[in-house]
């Protein structure tokens, strides 16, 4: 995997907003295009920040006064799943098709029994190395 660099696997056709740019606007630009954060650049076009769903929580947690809706409004409820026992290729494979970040781990028996992140992919090709020659 050392032979393989950043630029061939980033995305370059970045979403970006300015500091100024109100959070609905920028909560509707992430929706419109199926993006988990916005680049926010300076008006020079340099790196001001970066503005990532898990800020949203955040930004919900500490508006004022609290809304009124319910988890239930917004929730998926035709969630795709996998099981102990499948391959991290599936389950990468699952979120890649699905545009997922989080995968719920269930048992027949047990119902949900963890969860796969794509942090916890991450996580794990970073301590991956290839053997050496012998």
């Amino acid at each position: 995997m050392d032979d393989i660099f950043v630029a061939r696997l980033m995305t370059t056709d970045l979403q970006t907003v300015g500091p100024d740019a109100l959070v609905e606007d920028a909560a509707e630009r992430m929706q419109t295009h199926g993006v988990g954060s916005l680049v926010v650049v300076d008006e020079g076009g340099g790196l001001a920040g970066i503005l990532t769903t898990t800020d949203f929580v955040d930004v919900v947690a500490r508006s004022k006064p609290k809304a009124e809706t319910t988890v239930g409004r917004y929730m998926t409820t035709d969630v795709v799943t996998t099981h102990a026992q499948a391959s991290i290729r599936e389950a990468a494979d699952a979120m890649m098709e699905h545009g997922f970040h989080h995968l719920p781990v269930v048992d027949e028996e047990e119902g949900v029994i963890g969860m796969v992140t794509t942090t916890d992919l991450a996580a794990y090709l970073s301590t991956v190395q290839t053997p050496s020659p012998a």
